[in-house]
């Protein structure tokens, strides 16, 4: 059984022993000779994220899978593979698709067995549950900002920081500014319209410079956003 071993570390982890590629590759290599399969080689991607599946060495290592060039792949741990639940299913389908099962050391994973993907499985679909649910939670949580009337990210235009450096209050200048745009708006003017109506009128942005449909299109969709006004064209 031919093996091909995969390690990985961000930039951030350069200098975090505890997934340094040497301590990888020594998990890699000990894992090879519990599975007796001869490790051709241990594709290293030093300095890579693992948010998308566009590195170097994922990039080889796809080549040896495609071409059927190895039986199994070998990694510490899953995470090191991809941190994506989207892109680790789609590895998992090329694998298959080829023949090609992975291991992974820490996570005690074997996907040559049906226990080993059921437990994959298993893993997969909580962690995307997880992810889920972290977005469900950091939403409401704004939600809830927005409703106390705190800063949420960027100031919307027509609004301005309170002294207490939390809450946002009106902002006189740019709520007038703001009120123009959406009776404007209401009245079907094209967002060009809208920019050179305020241009005439002597309005400037927030930075005191000409207004351009680029600049209403985003106040009209902070607006929204925000719950106040529909952008519809």
């Amino acid at each position: 059984m031919k093996a091909i071993g995969y390690v990985r570390v961000s930039t951030e982890q350069q200098a975090d022993k505890g997934v340094s590629l040497e301590a990888q590759t020594e998990k890699v290599r000990a894992m090879a000779v519990v599975k007796e399969a001869e490790l051709l080689d241990v594709i290293v991607d030093a300095g890579e994220s693992a948010k998308s599946l566009s590195r170097p060495g994922m990039a080889r290592l796809l080549e040896l899978v495609e071409s059927r060039a190895v039986d199994v792949v070998i990694i510490a741990k899953l995470d090191r593979l991809t941190r994506s639940v989207a892109d680790l299913a789609e590895l998992l389908k090329r694998f298959k698709r080829c023949g090609v099962s992975l291991v992974s050391v820490a996570d005690s994973l074997d996907t040559k067995s049906a226990a080993g993907r059921l437990v994959l499985n298993i893993m997969t679909s909580v962690s995307e549950w997880e992810r889920e649910a972290i977005g469900e939670r950091t939403r409401d949580a704004l939600h809830l900002k927005q409703r106390k009337g705190e800063r949420v990210g960027n100031v919307p235009f027509g609004d301005r920081l309170a002294a207490d450096g939390v809450h946002l209050e009106a902002d006189p200048s740019e709520h007038q500014i703001l009120g123009r745009i959406r009776s404007l708006r209401a009245a079907g003017k094209t967002l060009r319209a809208i920019a050179a109506a305020l241009n005439q009128e002597g309005f400037t942005t927030r930075r005191q410079t000409p207004w351009q449909f680029q600049y209403i299109a985003a106040v009209l969709r902070s607006d929204a956003e925000s719950g106040k006004l529909s952008t519809a064209a």
